[in-house]
């Protein structure tokens, strides 16, 4: 190939949805853009950001294009990768699935693998190790998957028209301490109970019934009632939401970041009034995104960056 940068957009994420736990995602317009080209050493760089990035060794991008090419026994070329993005670090909004799909995608695209998208959500998903915010990522709308060593399905839902005001505290929550509070095993009644509730939540939002689908978000028992002690204002919030119209509250991912689902166009003025009474978090009005990781001709020029 010839010498020339490529542009990836990379759409982050929000994912379980409530009850849809390590299954549902969603992905959402704020973007991680990398460029890549070839070059003589490996470099991985933020533009215009001062996050400090590990060695290469451990950086989630070369890791991931590097799985996929162990997989195929073809060696990667060094590059040099340059990112921007608005999706915040350690906040539940898939930063670590969308760089994980830009690895993946990176590797198909350098080593002219032609992979389906079928098989590199079934890398992405391996490599994260569930698949919800890596279908999002990936395939863009609204995911629904189930994962095993061999093999990856995704059922792609409507993408939902709703806006989602996510609430983002200025604190990180790293996953492997979201999942530490988790329980190791679940009564078999409450398994089915969950299950239940899921399998209405999907329904709701396949027949775009988003008051029925906000009810089930917030009757969640497989993850929110353990992580709620780490996120004190879900509560609170969640109740202010009731007052206000909001379909439902949720954690986003494993949280710190609260998101709460509520009517398309009406985001701004139910974000204003909740964040007078709760005023420490950063607001953002996000929409969903369709498209998923799709090579564009540049990067975004002078976007406002998170």
């Amino acid at each position: 190939m010839k010498n020339e940068p490529f542009y990836l957009k990379v759409p982050g994420s929000t994912s379980n949805l409530g009850p849809g736990f390590d299954s549902i995602g969603l992905a959402i317009n704020r973007y991680l853009y990398v460029s890549v080209q070839l070059s003589d050493q490996w470099d991985i760089h933020f533009i215009n950001n001062e996050v400090p990035l590990p060695d290469i060794e451990e950086n989630i991008i070369y890791n991931a294009a590097k799985y996929v090419s162990d997989f195929y026994k073809k060696e990667l070329p060094p590059l040099t990768i340059s990112m921007q993005s608005e999706i915040p670090l350690a906040r539940g909004l898939g930063s670590s699935a969308a760089a994980i799909v830009a690895g993946i995608e990176i590797a198909d695209i350098i080593l002219k693998l032609e992979l389906s998208r079928t098989e590199k959500g079934h890398f992405a998903s391996s490599f994260e190790g569930h698949p919800d915010n890596a279908t999002a990522s990936l395939w863009g709308g609204l995911t629904v998957s189930t994962h095993s060593n061999e093999s990856t399905e995704t059922i792609i839902g409507p993408t939902p028209e709703v806006d989602i005001i996510a609430m983002i505290p200025s604190f990180e929550l790293k996953t492997k301490e979201a999942r530490s509070v988790l329980p190791e095993t679940l009564a078999f009644s409450k398994a089915i109970e969950g299950s239940s509730i899921s399998n209405v939540l999907i329904a709701a939002i396949f027949q775009n019934n988003w008051e029925l689908a906000g009810r089930m978000m917030e009757r969640d028992i497989f993850h929110q009632p353990y992580r709620a002690a780490l996120v004190p204002d879900l509560a609170k919030i969640t109740a202010l939401g009731h007052e206000l119209g909001v379909y439902g509250t949720i954690l986003s991912g494993a949280g710190p970041t609260i998101i709460s689902f509520v009517p398309k166009n009406k985001g701004e003025t139910i974000a204003k009034v909740i964040s007078q009474t709760f005023n420490d978090y950063q607001y953002e009005i996000l929409r969903p995104d369709s498209s998923g990781v799709t090579k564009v001709p540049s990067f975004p020029g002078n976007r406002q960056l998170i």
